[in-house]
Parts: C-alpha cells; sequence; structure tokens
C-alpha cells in the first residue's frame, strides 16, 4: 500500500471507530503523525486528499477538522466524479434514474408539503403550456429554459422524498442527462408539450397522495426521456 493511501486508511479507521467524530478537531501534525507512525509529509498528503472528498476541513490557521459528515456534503464528490463521464455513458446514467427516480417519487407522495407542490406548480405555469390541449405549448422555451425546468422539477421531488442520500443521489447522477439534452437540443415543439404533460401528471399523483400513480408517472417520464437520447444519438 502507497504510504499516503496508509495514511488515509488510518484516519479513516479513527473516524469510522469513533475516535474521530462529526466537528472534531485532529490534534496537531506532529501529534497525530506519531500517533499514527506516519511520515508529517505522508499525513499532510492523506489531509488534503480527505479534504477534497469532504471528509476533512482544513481551516486555516485554526486546525484540521472532522467534517460534519452529512450524507449530502460527501456525496457532493460523486457529482464531481459523475462529471467525468464519457457520452457514450450517459444512457446508463438515466437507467440508475429510471431504478431511483421513481422510487423518490413515490416516497414524495405521503411526504411533501403542499407549499413544495405549489412551487413545482409555479415553476411549470412560468415556462407555459396548458396540459388540458393536446400539443398545445403556450410559450417557446429555450433549450436551457426546458432542462433547467426538468432539473428542478425532479430536484424539489427529491427534496420532498425525506431521505437525504437517495437525494444527494440523484441530484448527482443528473449532470449527465442534463448536459446531454442541453448538447442535442431536446427543446422541440412536440417535446416541450410531452415533457409539460408528464410534468404536470406526476404532480397531479402528488397532489393526491397516490404513490404508486406518482411511481408510475416518474417512470413514464425517465423512459420518455432514455426513448428520446436514444433515437437522438
Amino acid at each position: 500500500m502507497a504510504v499516503t493511501d496508509e495514511a488515509i486508511e488510518k484516519i479513516k479507521g479513527m473516524i469510522v471507530s469513533g475516535v474521530l467524530r462529526p466537528g472534531e478537531r485532529l490534534p496537531k501534525e506532529s501529534e497525530l503523525a506519531a500517533e499514527l507512525g506516519l511520515s508529517r509529509n505522508s499525513l499532510r498528503e492523506a489531509v488534503r486528499a480527505l479534504s477534497l472528498i469532504r471528509i476533512l476541513d482544513v481551516r486555516q490557521g485554526d486546525g484540521t477538522y472532522v467534517t460534519s459528515l452529512d450524507p449530502q456534503l460527501l456525496l457532493e464528490a460523486m457529482g464531481f466524479v459523475v462529471d467525468f463521464h464519457r457520452d457514450d455513458t450517459v444512457l446508463e446514467f438515466l437507467a440508475v434514474r429510471r431504478i431511483l427516480e421513481p422510487a423518490a417519487t413515490a416516497m414524495a407522495a405521503s411526504r411533501i408539503s403542499d407549499e413544495q407542490l405549489d412551487a413545482l406548480d409555479a415553476r411549470l405555469d412560468a415556462l407555459g403550456g396548458d396540459p388540458s390541449v393536446e400539443g398545445l405549448v403556450a410559450c417557446d422555451p429555450s433549450v436551457e429554459e426546458l432542462v433547467a425546468c426538468d432539473l428542478e422539477f425532479h430536484r424539489g421531488i427529491a427534496r420532498g422524498c425525506g431521505n437525504s442520500v437517495l437525494c444527494s443521489l440523484l441530484d448527482g447522477l443528473s449532470g449527465p442527462t442534463t448536459r446531454a439534452l442541453v448538447r442535442r437540443g431536446l427543446a422541440r415543439r412536440d417535446a416541450v408539450g410531452r415533457t409539460l404533460r408528464e410534468h404536470r401528471a406526476i404532480l397531479g399523483a402528488l397532489r393526491d397522495r397516490d404513490a404508486e400513480a406518482a411511481r408510475s408517472w416518474a417512470t413514464v417520464h425517465i423512459a420518455s426521456v432514455e426513448q428520446w437520447l436514444r433515437s437522438a444519438r
């Protein structure tokens, strides 16, 4: 094992075992290096690596602390890694969303607040579209506007599911899909109308507190996006 990797494992062991708890400051560098049997240089490299993935927080002039270890904080690193995806893996990311997102939407049916639902409704109204008229769209949003609306709509539902880990996972996974949709120009007139109708159907199921209908409509929506991306390749 590389010296730096060994240092990382030893610090990780202290945190996992509870020797170092969330929010606690690490001992002085010289003391910790001696305690762990490490060189100060390898300890420094380990601290730098763990700070990049939000395990440690290096505060200039104050010391190094264990972060809150909150799932949302730790999973930010996953979003960073996901940003390095290749175009040919976009559909694989979408396949994972197809598994997780309907589950989050079903969970949200009993947990999301009326205020959160009203905010989602207002977001759709701002984009335009009359769900009662097949194919009719009241405005002509740009690709960026439509994709941003889709992203925020699903983020809002994920926040309402009451599971911070699931919410963070979905947020990290949505990046590649979002960029792929922008690059491939999703804002065709039929795509706008379809997206708004599917969003309205999901929102209606959530307002009815119907978990299975919400799950089904979310599955239909993600499958629709997947089908569009396959045809646009």
